[in-house]
């Protein structure tokens, strides 16, 4: 129990953290784009009780994490109307890689303060770790998983917004249609499909090994600002 809600007082604070500055990040990028909506709603505070989801936000990172899984979690998205943007197609592009690209951040400030003050040569190494370096850890790859995972391709991800932006006007369109089928065909994916075919894991199999090697990456940051 002790290890568990040791477990839980690093999981937590780091996850709210990780996707209330997520969701501000939209919703300023919309700002600057022409978008006040998120500003109209009181939606840019960083004040995690506007953000946070009950269920996104704490009961399924927390089950996630006592299962031994990825941890992964949302908030309530913060509103954008995609026709407030002076330019709606690269304004929604803008606005969705806002959010990964601040966890991105966040994770590169997780890794200076690992290589300022804590151990990164033990964090590299997968040693035995002390609570500080173990909550940056932690903070790290949060981060990294979150930003990655949101630029699946998948609605309603961010990842899918870039993609239609990039996309040629006409099928951007027809891409566009399946929006509505979004939670259904993520909840086939990654529920249903590594249920029946244990092989095709889209999580262990598409998201974890570039998180895995982001976080080599930001270790090695760390090691370098720690001084070898």
């Amino acid at each position: 129990m002790t290890d568990t809600l040791l477990l839980a007082s690093i999981l937590i604070p780091s996850l709210i953290i990780a996707i209330v500055f997520h969701e501000v990040a939209h919703g300023w990028t919309a700002l600057m784009l022409g978008d006040p909506t998120a500003k109209e709603l009181n939606r840019l505070s960083l004040n995690p009780i506007r953000h946070v989801d009950p269920v996104g936000t704490l009961l399924v990172p927390g089950a996630l994490a006592l299962a031994g899984l990825p941890v992964f979690g949302w908030a309530k998205p913060v509103p954008v109307i995609r026709q407030r943007l002076k330019n709606p197609r690269y304004g929604m592009m803008a606005v969705a890689a806002a959010g990964p690209g601040t966890n991105f951040v966040l994770a590169f400030i997780g890794a200076v303060l690992l290589g300022l003050f804590g151990t990164p040569a033990a964090a590299m190494a997968g040693a035995d770790l002390s609570l500080f370096d173990l909550a940056l850890v932690y903070f790290i790859s949060i981060n990294i998983f979150l930003g990655l995972f949101n630029l699946l391709p998948i609605p309603p991800f961010d990842g899918s917004h870039v993609v239609e932006g990039l996309l040629p006007p006409s099928a951007a369109r027809i891409y566009e249609k399946i929006r509505p089928f979004g939670f259904p065909l993520l909840f086939i994916l990654l529920l249903v499909v590594p249920y029946v075919f244990p092989q095709a894991n889209i999580i262990q199999n598409v998201v974890l090994p570039p998180v895995l090697w982001a976080m080599g990456v930001y270790f090695e940051i760390a090691q370098w600002i720690a001084g070898g």
